[in-house]
């Protein structure tokens, strides 16, 4: 609950503070609010309460979910030191919103309530919708703003009807009042409640970027700038799969029966699609994209074998993703930046073309170290924190018995080692521009952050164990 109100207060002070000349303040006033934030979601750790009429609940899973997503984005918002060098850019609107957005993913880690559940879904797409469109002067920037408008409406209008047709037959919203109806089967469960969950579904899958529901995200990620594509990948997708396995595993773990199967085909056509269709990109950009949604697939896996490990794989996989993903972001906006013009044989290069790497790591042995890191744990290479993520998701399909599924899940994964050191090669192995790229001390220490993280979660997984 502390983190809710400070980051609404602070995000309207943030507001207030753009209309000052200058813009030194802001970041570091982004910065320190995230830090405030994190520092309260702490507060009331092994309590739990409930707030709003038991609408919403503050737990260790909560707190640790939170944790996540705060941590992500002090980690992006770092990252955007350069909103102050763009006299177009509005720094104290684009971190306010991103204050607002963390609003919306908290309620979606910590919802009792289905109402609860979609106002932090529509706080948080609100704001993602608005980031992505904020570049006005890019033309893809706002194409994928207007399609994940549009197709989100859509989503969010089958959640809704979901909902509906839910309290229609369980006669309650709330996560207690559904589980009681789904626990008594004497009861006759009713048809409207399979059809509403089935609609839930559909709308949580889509935000969290799930077969066949994600032909928005390449669009959408290629064409909205970097740092908020590197904030969507990383914290909608932890508030998505916190809102799906708090539903799953409370309210509709009494008739798993149904919807596992379910979850399961779609698990599989959502590493299937992901992994294949990566493979043939040539913009890296794109590339993390169809990652993504790879990595909802592997998700997706411990959900669909619901189990005593699922809680402890998700947690694990979302931190082991999100720190993976945001170094390789932080790369890609350095390479992106001063490399958009340079060349190898007077031939144009594209600024996020997988040739912009070439020769990366021999002129900035940082940089390359921290992509290859990067990449090496979104491939599941041991001694990184992507290895263990892979290995507890795949441990709950096997304890399951789901054994084709994870044949899928390591045939896919086999396929995504492919495209991952595509990259690694092109820096280590490949000749490219001879001027090093310039690295500030901000990004220097996010890329040891999140690189030292990667490697210390590889070598000691077990740190995360005894939290929740």
């Amino acid at each position: 609950m502390l983190p809710i109100v400070l980051l609404s207060v602070l995000g309207i002070a943030l507001l207030f503070l753009g209309f000052q000349k200058s813009r030194t303040l802001l970041l570091p006033a982004a910065l320190l609010s995230l830090l405030l934030a994190l520092a309260a979601n702490f507060y009331d750790w092994n309590k739990a309460y409930l707030y709003f009429n038991g609408m919403l609940r503050t737990d260790n899973l909560t707190m640790v979910f939170t944790a996540i997503m705060l941590g992500s984005a002090f980690l992006v918002v770092a990252l955007s030191s350069r909103f102050a060098e763009d006299e177009e850019a509005q720094p104290a609107e684009y971190y306010a919103i991103m204050l607002f957005s963390l609003v919306g993913g908290i309620m979606m880690a910590g919802f009792e309530n289905l109402i609860m559940l979609f106002v932090g879904v529509e706080i948080l797409s609100v704001a993602m919708y608005v980031l992505t469109g904020s570049d006005k002067r890019n033309l893809r920037s706002n194409e994928a703003a207007l399609k994940y408008f549009l197709m989100g409406c859509f989503a969010t209008g089958i959640l809704l009807f979901g909902m509906a047709l839910i309290y229609g037959s369980t006669g309650s919203f709330t996560l207690a009042g559904i589980a009681g109806y789904a626990a008594n089967p004497q009861a006759g469960l009713s048809l409207l409640m399979y059809v509403g969950l089935l609609m839930l579904l559909i709308g949580l899958l889509f935000k969290v970027s799930a077969a066949p529901f994600h032909f928005w995200t390449p669009d959408v990620y290629d064409g909205a700038p970097t740092i908020f594509t590197a904030f969507m990948s990383t914290v909608v997708k932890t508030a998505g799969f916190a809102a799906l396995f708090k539903l799953l595993s409370v309210s509709f773990s009494q008739v798993y029966g149904f919807w596992w199967a379910i979850l399961a085909g779609i698990t599989a056509l959502t590493l299937i699609a992901g992994n294949i269709t990566a493979v043939y990109q040539n913009s890296f950009k794109r590339m993390m994209a169809y990652s993504s949604i790879s990595h909802a697939g592997y998700l997706l896996i411990g959900l669909a074998a619901l189990g005593t490990q699922t809680k402890q794989a998700i947690v694990f996989y979302s931190l082991a993703y999100s720190v993976a993903t945001i170094s390789a972001f932080a790369v890609l906006l350095l390479v992106a930046q001063q490399r958009s013009t340079q060349t190898l044989s007077g031939e144009g290069v594209v600024a996020e073309s997988f040739d912009s790497f070439n020769g990366l790591a021999r002129q900035n042995p940082l940089l390359g170290f921290a992509m290859a890191v990067s990449m090496l744990s979104l491939a599941g290479i041991p001694l990184t924190a992507g290895f263990w993520g892979k290995f507890y998701m795949f441990s709950t399909a096997a304890e399951r018995g789901q054994i084709w599924l994870l044949v899928v899940a390591v045939l896919m994964s086999a396929v995504g080692i492919y495209y991952y050191f595509r990259v690694i090669i092109a820096m280590y192995f490949r000749d490219g521009a001879v001027e090093p790229i310039q690295v500030s001390p901000v990004y220097r220490y996010v890329l040891v952050i999140a690189t030292v993280v990667t490697l210390g979660l590889g070598v000691m997984p077990g740190l995360l164990q005894n939290l929740f």
